[in-house]
């Protein structure tokens, strides 16, 4: 792993232990979870579907997809994210794989799968139209790709917090546009629409003055 993977990882590791006392993170309260449940219903057509879930983090979401009955691979880069997504997936009796590795390249190899989901990761990019292209590389035919972003007031990581060194640098830190997502992502897919978020508080566990969306497309 190189140096900045490994400052990466060092970030999101430190972070694992607090990170589902977000609303939006942890999902524990009722409202914000039904609200997640619908949108993912949404997205991700009826299956069972093989997902892969890029950037899982602590696997709130790979757990409402596992407990509709889809078949959910999870990556992260910070091993202690994996080790609270498969304690949370297995607190729960549900089946799912996890997978230390890269998220902007994905380490599964020639399989394919229905849908990939990604939440608030392309910030975090070096290079996120190269992991846009290998992201879409990694869907079926007819597949489909969700990606949850948003454009925020605030950096993702205070000044006190620092995300890592460079952070400043990344093409999209702070978040990326839907125009911008868009006009980056449509030669790569077949269709795409976008589903704006900003004006549901519950998904966020109170309201959001920033833009929040999600691209979901078909390859």
């Amino acid at each position: 792993m190189d140096d900045n993977l490994t400052g990466i990882a060092a970030y999101w590791n430190t972070a694992a232990p607090a990170f589902d006392r977000e609303p939006d993170h942890g999902l524990g309260d009722g409202t914000t979870r039904a609200a997640w449940e619908r949108r993912l219903a949404g997205w991700v057509p009826d299956g069972p579907s093989d997902v892969l879930d890029v950037g899982c983090g602590t696997g709130s979401l790979a757990l409402l997809l596992a407990r509709r009955g889809h078949r959910v691979t999870g990556v992260d880069l910070a091993p202690r994210m994996l080790e609270l997504a498969t304690a949370k997936l297995a607190a729960a009796g549900l089946p799912a794989r996890f997978l230390l590795g890269d998220a902007a390249l994905p380490p599964t190899g020639e399989e394919r799968f229905d849908v990939l989901l990604c939440r608030h990761l392309l910030w975090t990019l070096p290079d996120p139209g190269a992991a846009l292209r290998a992201w879409t590389a990694r869907l079926r035919p007819g597949g489909t790709l969700v990606l949850i972003e948003g454009r925020w007031r605030e950096s993702a990581a205070p000044d006190d917090a620092p995300y890592a060194a460079g952070a400043d640098r990344l093409p999209w830190h702070g978040g990326v546009t839907a125009t911008t997502l868009v006009a980056t992502l449509r030669p790569l897919v077949a269709d795409l629409r976008i589903d704006p978020l900003d004006g549901e508080p519950e998904l966020w566990g109170h309201p959001v003055d920033d833009e929040r969306y999600a691209v979901v497309a078909r390859v």
